[in-house]
């Protein structure tokens, strides 16, 4: 035991020996690939892609199984804090030999995979994606792409540093609807869009509740203070491991974390928006007892309403407003659908373009894209422009992984941290309004200054564009 906790001492981030990989790294010299010190139209020896997991059960089991689904790709390494978590892909793949932890993996294995996919909580999403980009790999990383703003920002301009293939999980962005949306928008079918609503049925985990008692009794097969990482360090408590995290501001990122990246996407594609310049919430109350409503800034509302503002775009001509409702608030019935017409593909979640000319709508993950009323979607005609994904929202893994194959700037994937990074950081954003309702204790507009990544007219959002990291998990650029 004692030899164990002197590794994982070792592996430490802040330690020297990591510091001397960080700075080699940026004089130029790294480990790469295999296919790229092999040059042009080179594969690894196997021609097999060698992916290392972190993160291993949950989204991160089916993540793994797809990229092995591929054909293109070995599952060579496997990461997780907790081993119930990642006991099935163990068992899928027992030949990769599995680390608790990320660093220690790094600083053994390093020179013997080429990949590393990221499907952990959103806090610890930034510092293992950074860290395998210096070292030269390509990255995968689960949405929403970063816990905050400042960390999207980083990665996205990391990726271009280290020249490494990137996706983020958001998968129906290789979907057909998205491309087929933007292809009816192009060919003027709805007019010029100024409103998008998107809505979810999530949170479907606990939100607006008190803080839980702590619980003495850790699970052996747990490593809290590696599940920790960077967020403050506190006692463990039940259930917040492995899914309702979700709900707590120092892990998640709430419902705009968990689906934002999936229905806000195609608003992207569409209209070429980018960068929000305002942003308002409302969001639900909790009550605790007659008349007495309950404060907890540690987790998210229980549902909001959010509004936020994008400038005019090269597809647009004027500001274009977006709406993102959550917790069951749904926009209303566009008056084209009929009276027994379901709405949307997906109970639950939805995007609705509304235009000049008309409207279109998509579900989840660009689902069932319709014009409305639902009679013109069959004869709509539109010149094809996009190139469609293999597969679709499936083919998004084996896209990334051809991708890393053909190596960086060879092939365009459906959201690469160039993409991902400015949708992550609009989300973001607008979380920043959520969280300054409370500490307003109502409702303002918050004008956001892009360039400077900072709200100007209340500053008290600010500290949480770039949040305070745990010592010892630090992450600097």
């Amino acid at each position: 035991m004692a030899e164990e906790k002197e590794t994982v001492q070792k592996a430490n981030p802040s330690r020297r020996e990591f510091l001397k990989t960080t700075t080699v790294a940026a004089a130029g010299f790294m480990i790469v690939p295999r296919f790229v010190l092999g040059g042009k139209g080179y594969t690894a020896p196997s021609d097999k892609l060698l992916v290392a997991g972190c993160g291993a059960g949950g989204k991160g089991q089916s993540d793994i199984a797809n990229f092995y689904k591929s054909g293109k790709a070995e599952i060579a390494y496997l990461c997780d804090v907790d081993d119930r978590q990642a006991a099935k892909t163990r068992a899928k793949f027992p030949k990769a030999k599995y680390y608790k932890d990320w660093r220690e993996m790094y600083d053994k294995e390093s020179k013997n995979f080429d990949a590393v996919s990221v499907s952990t909580p959103d806090h610890n999403h930034a510092i293992i994606a950074y860290h395998a980009m210096q070292l030269g790999k390509h990255v995968y990383v689960q949405k929403p792409l970063t816990h905050d703003i400042w960390e999207a920002r980083m990665l996205t301009e990391a990726a271009k540093k280290y020249k490494v293939v990137t996706q983020m999980g958001n998968q129906g962005s290789s979907n057909d609807g998205t491309r087929l949306m933007s292809e009816w928008y192009d060919a003027g079918l709805i007019g010029d869009v100024h409103t998008v609503y998107c809505w979810t049925n999530r949170p479907v985990w606990p939100q607006g509740i008190k803080w839980p008692a702590p619980e003495p009794n850790i699970p052996k097969e747990l490593d809290w203070d590696l599940w920790l990482g960077t967020a403050p360090k506190k006692d463990y408590v039940n259930k917040l491991v492995p899914f309702n995290w979700r709900g707590w501001w120092d892990y998640g990122t709430g419902s705009l974390g968990d689906m934002g990246c999936h229905l806000v996407e195609a608003p992207f594609r569409v209209l070429g928006i980018q960068y929000a310049k305002d942003v308002q919430a409302s969001v639900g109350s909790v009550y605790v007892d007659s008349f007495e409503e309950g404060h907890f800034p540690e987790s998210c509302p229980p549902s909001s309403h959010i509004t936020l503002t994008f400038p005019k775009t090269e597809k647009t001509k004027g500001d274009v407003t977006l709406h993102w409702m959550d917790g069951g608030i749904e926009p209303e019935r566009p008056d084209e659908l009929l009276a027994n017409e379901d709405f949307g593909g997906e109970q639950g979640n939805g995007t609705l373009f509304i235009g000049t000319k008309g409207k279109m709508y998509a579900s989840t993950y660009s689902d069932a894209a319709t014009l409305l009323p639902t009679a013109l979607t069959k004869d709509a005609k539109a010149p094809q422009k996009w190139a469609r994904v293999p597969g679709g929202a499936d083919g998004h893994y084996a896209q990334w992984v051809e991708g890393c194959i053909a190596g960086y700037g060879k092939t365009e994937l459906s959201s690469s941290f160039d993409k991902a990074g400015p949708l992550t950081e609009a989300l973001l954003m607008a979380n920043l309004a959520v969280r300054g309702h409370e500490l307003k204790g109502g409702r303002i507009k918050l004008l956001w200054d892009n360039k400077a990544m900072k709200v100007t007219n209340f500053d008290d959002v600010n500290q949480y564009v770039k949040r305070q990291y745990r010592q010892g998990w630090e992450l600097k650029a």
